[in-house]
């Protein structure tokens, strides 16, 4: 008997056909539905990856909406320090470009001494010492007749 145990058990090809077949059918039903899975998974990444770039084109915007609101507030503020250092130097508004209050009062500090500049005292205070007489072509004639004579 031990003879007959140790003797390998030969199969036809139809028994070898039937046992491949069993294993085939047994990893087929594994991997059901596997196809349709796959399909799904692809539709969801593309979902996903569309999703992704709306998503990366909202925050592009919202970016650009934040930066021109900065902007905007850093345009008011300069504004408004401009009105300020305006009223309380008198210098018109547009004539100042600085954008801090400090540079802007310096500015209009320089600017009124420009347009009030101290000219030199006049010895004579300015006063005219003589009045004319005549017109002026009077007192051109009287002036060659003197200087030529």
């Amino acid at each position: 008997m031990e003879e007959q145990n140790n003797a390998e058990k030969t199969f036809t090809q139809d028994e070898v056909n039937a046992i491949v077949g069993e294993r085939i059918a047994r990893e087929r039903e594994k991997y059901e539905g596997f196809d349709e899975i796959k399909a799904k998974a692809a539709e969801f990444d593309k979902l996903e990856e569309a999703n992704k770039s709306e998503l990366q084109k909202a925050s592009e915007k919202v970016a650009s909406l934040e930066a021109q609101i900065a902007q905007m507030n850093k345009a008011n503020e300069v504004r408004a320090i401009r009105d300020k250092v305006s009223q309380e130097s008198g210098i018109p508004t547009n004539l100042l470009t600085a954008e801090t209050e400090e540079e802007c009062k310096a500015q209009a500090e320089a600017i009124k001494a420009f347009a009030n500049p101290k000219y030199p005292e006049v010895r004579d205070g300015g006063e005219v010492h003589s009045t004319p007489n005549a017109d002026t072509r009077t007192q051109f004639a009287e002036w060659a007749q003197n200087a030529f004579n």
